[in-house]
């Protein structure tokens, strides 16, 4: 097989492919005896019709297609390896010549990473960040330990309030007609959490169990569902039970129950260790994040269009699964958020792009410095993995050889040295001019 490529855009290579006739004439003589298996011809079971005489029938121009469709893969990855060329999108495929005996001819067009022109990257400055622990943010933390250890109790008499749960049925209406979607029974709603349309909770603060209470919102013009989109309606509400929560008395008790401590006061003291501990690791990332910022700013390079939209498919499957994880659905979310998929994807697009120029600066930066990954760096990455997945390294090694994500990996070990890099190479300043 011969292949070669030329630039013919910024971003856009074309690769020339030539594949021998006997590889051709051995994906043909496959195609068949998958095609034959289908076909029926009088007086043959299937899969027993000659070849000659299918030929004959149906002319071996018939099987093209599907013998296309066998070399092609094999041949195109083959292809990138020859020429080095590493591609970011499928690739437009052109078959300029395809038969027996003849060798097979393609052009693949394809989309690669562009060029990164760095500007400054040394000796930038970035913040130190303050590590103290006030009085203020030790209240902030019990408080919410507070909340979390909290007793939910019935309320008996009274309105509802913001902070309460609510216990309710809600019917809704626009222009005097249900909607989909719109109706749920004894539905657990946390006033103040704006989980629903906007108004919906305010207007349930201040009723009573038992009242019937017609709600007046009118939906977001960015709603997902277009019928309902800036529409006004009228959801009538039931309210069944409300819940509210009574917090734990701040003293020795409740650090017992919450820690391995024996009074209020040591507790203090390791909250305010282990919060001066989480300051110091966000100060480190927002070093990490002003550098790479600065480095981005300074650098000229222009993304290909289908770079940032595997990003932002990349972007969408993470958050799908924390919607999961918190027990909710996609449909659900468009419901309650007002978004659709193509409104949540387009909100994703600035922070994919970020995403993408940020990697591909820090890859420049590696290139440009000479870094690179070692086997030594590979394995003291599986066995901190190891550790923390009590697996043995071996297993770690064969799963990311199996899924093929050991490139993957080498790529992020190399990004975290080169932000390594960057950070050692700073001027870490208490106020950045």
């Amino acid at each position: 097989m011969k292949a070669t490529w030329e630039k013919i855009d910024k971003n856009i290579v074309a690769i020339d492919v030539e594949v021998e006739s006997e590889k051709v004439d051995a994906a043909i003589d496959q195609a068949f005896k998958k095609v034959v298996q289908k076909v029926n011809v009088p007086g043959f079971r299937k899969g027993k019709v000659p070849r000659a005489m299918f030929e004959k029938r149906f002319g071996v121009e018939s099987l093209y297609q599907d013998a296309i469709d066998i070399i092609l893969p094999e041949a195109y990855s083959e292809a990138l390896q020859e020429t080095s060329v590493k591609p970011v999108d499928r690739p437009e495929i052109d078959v300029e010549q395809f038969g027996k005996g003849q060798a097979f001819k393609f052009k693949a067009k394809v989309t690669v990473k562009p060029e990164v022109k760095l500007g400054e990257y040394k000796g930038l400055e970035v913040p130190a960040g303050s590590s103290e622990v006030t009085d203020e943010e030790i209240g902030e933390e019990l408080n919410r330990l507070q909340q979390r250890h909290a007793e939910l109790a019935v309320v008996e008499e009274g309105a509802a309030e913001n902070g309460d749960i609510t216990v309710i049925d809600f019917d809704g209406y626009v222009d005097g007609e249900q909607f989909e979607g719109g109706q749920a029974e004894r539905y657990s709603l946390e006033l103040g959490s704006n989980s629903f349309i906007p108004g919906f909770e305010d207007q349930v603060v201040g009723m009573q169990t038992g009242d019937f209470k017609d709600v007046e919102v009118t939906f977001p013009e960015s709603y997902h569902a277009e019928n309902l989109a800036g529409k006004a309606a009228v959801f009538k509400v039931k309210l069944h039970e409300i819940k509210r929560k009574n917090l734990p008395a701040l003293d020795d008790e409740f650090a017992k129950d919450v820690s391995e401590f024996d009074t209020l006061e040591e507790y203090k003291q390791d909250l305010s260790s282990k919060l001066k501990e989480r300051k110091e690791k966000e100060n480190e990332q927002a070093r990490e994040t002003a550098v790479i910022e600065k480095v981005a700013e300074g650098a000229e390079v222009e993304i290909p269009e289908a770079m940032i939209n595997t990003e932002i498919d990349y972007l969408f499957r993470d958050f799908e699964n924390r919607i999961r994880t918190q027990g909710l659905t996609m449909d659900l979310y468009y419901q309650f958020s007002g978004q659709d998929e193509a409104a949540l994807r387009e909100q994703m697009r600035s922070d994919a792009e970020r995403r993408v120029r940020n990697n591909l600066v820090l890859e420049q930066v590696a290139k440009e410095e000479g870094i690179e990954v070692t086997e030594a760096d590979v394995n003291e990455e599986l066995e901190n993995l190891a550790k923390q997945y009590s697996r043995t390294v071996e297993e770690l090694r064969g799963i990311f050889a199996q899924n093929g994500s050991l490139d993957s990996l080498k790529d992020d070990l190399s990004l975290r040295k080169t932000l390594k890099f960057l950070i050692e190479n700073s001027k870490v300043v208490t106020e950045v001019a």
